[in-house]
Order: structure tokens, then sequence, then C-alpha cells
């Protein structure tokens, strides 16, 4: 079962100053996807927890349940209290995987990055922990920061808040760590057709090499390059994209570091910094973008040239 990445939720479109403008022809994540932002129906609340229609999973109402930051173990401590108190008639309730977290974000917004209308209660606009744990620093954990939807690790003695969820989600594969609560990936994922590479996964082709660009370039120039590469028709496609930054994550394999892609994958020349084609909905003049050698989710300066393109397309066959 192909599983794409959810939207993003961005619906608009701004230039490297952070000016507004049209979406049309600017290869912008909008342009391509705002139609399949998620509406206001995606969560159905009820008196204590929320069920995200969307990806399947129930949060509890209250994004701040202990009520103050916890260490990361302290996190775990505290859930396996309300399991066994059996709060609001449940006794699953886990910490989230750094996947199931990071769905929660609409790029959109900010401060918090959730979708407008959403009905959470006591959201804090800072760092929540995840159950994943860093490949490249065991010491750590993922965590998702809710002012603008950076992911990063952080060290698991610090103090952060938690947000419980339960049940498992028919649309979020597993994280490639040691979570096995969501969907697997298939085996084999990837299929290499010369230059280009489909996901079994997601149902994604993405372009063989990892380095269009042949070295970083600037946001505004990813975008050039993406055109030139449907011009040419590379593996006869003329529907290149520059990713979203969800399509970006998804090609993460949190075990892994270095690059943090899954240990047999077939790309060519994996740099450390992406650019994707979603604006951060905190600064427009900024974007979103991974880091692969990481596995990490940031944000860069769209006049910054330290960040390198890679090219996707939907609904491609490239077995023939």
């Amino acid at each position: 079962m192909i599983r794409p990445p959810l939207p993003t939720g961005q619906t608009f479109c701004a230039d490297a100053s952070g000016a507004a403008i049209p979406c049309q022809e600017t290869g912008q994540d909008a342009e391509f996807f705002a139609q399949a932002a998620p509406g206001p129906d995606r969560f159905a609340p009820s008196e204590h927890t929320v069920l995200d229609r969307l990806t399947g999973l129930t949060w509890l109402r209250d994004a701040n349940a202990p009520g103050f930051p916890l260490a990361w173990q302290e996190a775990l401590d505290f859930i396996d209290t309300m399991n066994q108190r059996g709060h609001y008639g449940h006794r699953d309730w886990r910490m989230p995987d750094r996947r199931e977290l990071f769905s929660l974000i609409s790029f959109d917004h900010a401060n918090p990055a959730l979708a407008e209308g959403h009905p959470f209660a006591n959201v804090f606009s800072g760092w929540y922990w995840t159950a994943t744990r860093s490949a490249m620093h065991p010491a750590q954990a993922w965590h998702v920061q809710l002012s603008g939807g950076r992911m990063f690790w952080g060290t698991r003695t610090g103090f952060e808040l938690v947000w419980p969820v339960r049940g498992a989600s028919p649309a979020l594969p597993v994280t490639g760590a040691d979570d096995v609560v969501n969907a697997p990936w298939p085996k084999p994922r990837y299929t290499r057709q010369g230059p280009a590479v489909l996901d079994a996964l997601t149902g994604l082709t993405w372009t063989a090499s990892a380095d269009l660009t042949r070295g970083p370039t600037g946001w505004s120039d990813a975008f050039a390059a993406i055109a030139q590469l449907n011009r040419d028709r590379l593996a006869d496609i003329a529907h290149w994209r520059l990713p979203t930054i969800r399509e970006l994550e998804s090609l993460i394999d949190a075990s892994r570091h270095s690059p943090a892609l899954p240990q047999d994958h077939p790309f060519d020349h994996p740099r450390e910094a992406y650019w994707s084609s979603t604006n951060s909905a905190f600064e427009h003049d900024w974007a979103m973008c991974l880091y692969l050698h990481k596995g990490a989710v940031g944000v860069a300066y769209k006049g910054d040239g330290g960040f390198h393109v890679w090219g996707v397309a939907s609904g491609v066959d490239v077995g023939g």
C-alpha cells in the first residue's frame, strides 16, 4: 500500500524577500498542494481527546497534561502513570514518535504551527519530546518545535513538554528506528531505473542524483535547476518539482545517520543540507530545509547559498 507524505497545509507563496506572490508557475509547495491542505474537519474533538482523521491517531486535547516541562525519562514515566490509572478510559497512551508529532504541524501557521481553528488546549510554542532517539547521538532524543515546525534532537536530561498519543496510523509509516506501531516499509523500498528512483513506500519518484547542481546553491536557483530538469526531460519526465518538506522528511531512516537513509539506498551523492519548496510560516524570507546527515528539519534564509537540490515527481512508474 502506497502512503504518500501528508500535505504540509501551506496555502501561500512568497519570493526570496518574503513578499507574498501568486503561486502560479513558482514551483513552490502551495502551487501544487494548497487544495490538499486539511480543512477544519481534520480534527474530531471530544471532551478530553482529539481524533486526527488525517492520520487515525488520538491525542490528548490538553497539550500540556503534566502542567510543566519534564526530562525525557520523566515524560515516559508520566505516561506510564497515565496508563496505570486508565487515563480517560485507556491504558495504551504513549509518547509519539518523531513522524507522528511532526504530522500535527501546519506550515501555514506559526506560534503555534497548528492548523487554524484546531481544538487543542494549552499548546506551547516550544519544544515537545518524541520517543525517537537520535541515531547520531543516542544519548539524545528527537523533539519538535511547535512555534514553526523544526525537528531536531535534544539532551534527554533537558526539560520539555510531552503530548501523549494513542492508536496506530494507517497513513504514517514507521520511522525506521525502534518503533513498530505504524505501517512497515515495503521490501524492496526503492527501484532504480537509470537516472530515477521509485520509492514504493510513498509512490514518489526521485532523481537518482541527490546533488543536481553539483554543489550548494540558493533557493531561487534551486527552482531554476528543477525547471532545467524539466526542459531536459530527465528520465522522460517533464514534471519534476522541488520537494515539500514532508516529502524530503519521508526519506529519513531514523535508525541511521551520515546520511540518514536506509543502508541499501540507491541514490548518488547524498549531501548534508537540502532546500524544500515549503516556505517558513514563521519568517517568509526563510524556507524549510532538511539536514540529511542528521535527519533533522530546519529553516534556512532564502539568500543562503549553502543548500543542495534534489528533484521529485509524483505518479511515475520508473519500472516501465
